[in-house]
């Protein structure tokens, strides 16, 4: 049996040599002086030799114990300088799989699909799941996640909580496809979040009220610029960012059409917005302040870039309509409540609205653009603003024709 002095006092020879311990446990002393512990061994027939550390970093001691729990590896017919080599290499691909690393790949992989403002989101969601970013993917366990969730939710942010926990379960699916994770532990906190409570977006729908908006609007005393996005704005019923990032090139005002390419779109297909005349007016009207730039709302510090996104918001605050009552986003829902009551056929609006259809299967074959009916309609429904703004609030509807 070997002893810690003998170990200690083991001087270095010419060429290496064995002080051994029992169960083929040894120390190696190399020429350099310096001492290493293997063990003996032998598995599938063959011989082998596993490395258990340098002395006197570990003890003989330490390394009788790891020879103990080698030996039980070896009974169990495993041979542990094998799980020894997949265990280093699961490290090394942990220390580049870290929740962190393959959530930016995952962004990054969106970026062909996602709107501007979408993967803004998405990167803010993915911010807010930072305590993550370090470990190994293989690592993270339903109670992490709920960690970083539970202190979203109590900052009273509970929708943004199942957002987050969503863009989560996203990551992990996709290291799941691309062979880097077993499974997905967000999926094991289903319920364990409060339910959301939604809130549809402010829009004024009512006759009397949208007749008060719409006159609010033609007396905005603001910049010229911002008072044709207010006026366009139920007009087109576009959603804010694609109005306020509007181009002149987009435009063929003679054919009274708008025609938003893909990558500016939330569902990244090309949308054609038709024209009503008075859309037409309002864009001739301002061209002479802003044709010569890229954008037709530019920013009031570069011409450059487009509006702010919180321009349009600002103002309607200025008319009087606080985020309760009226936002930008709220003249898509309010031309949708108004054009179906009108009579409508929900396709043309939905199409309209460039919302993605729910029904897969339909979807697939609903290629139709409906846009004869569209042109009619946004016709129509220009009209009928015009009505209701010179004073008739409790006009009766214009209806689509059967």
């Amino acid at each position: 049996m070997l002893t810690d002095t003998a170990a200690r006092k083991a001087k270095p020879k010419a060429k290496p040599y064995k002080l051994t311990d029992a169960a083929t446990l040894y120390l190696e002393v190399m020429p350099t002086g310096a001492k290493y512990w293997r063990m003996q061994y032998r598995h599938a027939g063959k011989p082998k030799r596993l490395a258990l550390g340098v002395y006197p970093e570990v003890s003989l001691a330490d390394a009788r114990v790891k020879r103990d729990a080698a030996r039980a590896i070896i009974r169990e017919g495993r041979d542990p300088a094998a799980e020894r080599k997949v265990a280093k290499a699961r490290r090394a691909l942990d220390a580049g799989n870290t929740f962190g690393a393959i959530a930016a790949e995952w962004l990054s992989k969106q970026a062909a699909t996602m709107s501007d403002a979408t993967m803004r989101k998405a990167q803010w969601m993915m911010a807010l799941s930072q305590p993550l970013n370090a470990l190994p993917l293989s690592s993270v366990t339903a109670l992490d996640v709920l960690a970083v969730l539970r202190k979203i939710e109590a900052a009273g942010n509970n929708e943004t909580a199942h957002r987050v926990k969503q863009r989560i379960g996203q990551v992990f699916r996709y290291a799941i496809a691309t062979g880097r994770a077993d499974r997905d532990p967000s999926a094991d906190l289903r319920g364990a979040l409060a339910p959301p409570v939604r809130k549809s977006r402010a829009a004024v729908t009512d006759p009397a009220q949208v007749a008060d908006l719409l006159r609010a609007i033609a007396g905005y005393q603001g910049q010229f610029a911002t008072c044709c996005a207010l006026k366009l704005s139920p007009l087109v019923f576009v959603r804010p960012g694609e109005l306020r990032r509007a181009e002149w090139t987009e435009f063929d005002l003679d054919a009274a059409e708008w025609r938003i390419p893909a990558h500016k779109m939330k569902m990244r297909e090309a949308h054609t917005v038709p024209l009503a005349p008075q859309a037409v007016a309002i864009l001739r009207d301002l061209h002479p302040l802003t044709g010569g730039w890229r954008y037709c709302f530019p920013s009031l510090r570069t011409a450059d870039r487009p509006m702010s996104e919180n321009t349009i918001n600002a103002a309607l605050r200025r008319l009087g309509f606080d985020k309760e009552t009226m936002t930008g986003h709220g003249f898509r829902a309010m031309a949708s409540t108004r054009l179906n009551e009108m009579g409508w056929a929900p396709d043309v609006i939905e199409r309209q609205l460039a919302h993605a259809e729910r029904n897969k299967v339909r979807a697939a074959y609903n290629r139709a653009q409906h846009m004869a009916e569209r042109r009619k309609m946004m016709a129509a429904w220009a009209d009928y603003l015009d009505i209701l703004r010179d004073g008739a609030a409790n006009v009766v509807a214009i209806r689509s024709k059967a």
